[in-house]
């Protein structure tokens, strides 16, 4: 995969990848390149810095990432615990009343083991696993 800087015909410039700069030259050819902010389709590649990779430069990009994605998931729990009712170890349980029309239809979260997790699946209990770490309880407490 290779990364293009882009720019269209009103200067909204972006990022895309493509397999090799062939598949690049061959979507543009066949009119299949938008830019994402006004729609155009008269794209072409914009200047760029070159990219020399090195062991230090890719270890840096890696850590700037996963601070990218900590700061995303913080903000999504932060987003469920505000909008949401903590059931804790409770979560199947409440889960299943919910589903089951015993109690009142809300948002909730907690924790479920992986049995209670293929459980409510297999009942069409509509669930969604989180992706919250340790490190996620050890900043909250």
């Amino acid at each position: 995969m290779i990364s293009f800087n882009l720019q269209c015909k009103r200067e909204h410039e972006f990022e895309a990848w493509f397999a090799s700069s062939s598949a690049f030259e061959d979507q543009k050819q066949r009119g299949l390149l938008e830019c994402p902010i006004c729609g155009s389709r008269d794209v072409s590649k914009a200047l760029s810095a070159p990219n020399i990779a090195s062991a230090r430069r890719k270890e840096s990009a890696r850590a700037v990432e996963a601070q990218r994605h900590a700061v995303m998931l913080s903000k999504f729990r932060s987003m469920i615990e505000s909008t949401h009712e903590n059931v804790g170890e409770n979560f199947a349980e409440e889960a299943r009343k919910i589903h089951y029309g015993e109690t009142e239809e809300r948002g909730i979260y907690g924790k479920a083991s992986g049995e209670d997790i293929v459980e409510l699946m297999e009942e069409g209990v509509q669930i969604a696993p989180l992706p919250w770490t340790d490190e996620d309880e050890k900043r909250k407490n």
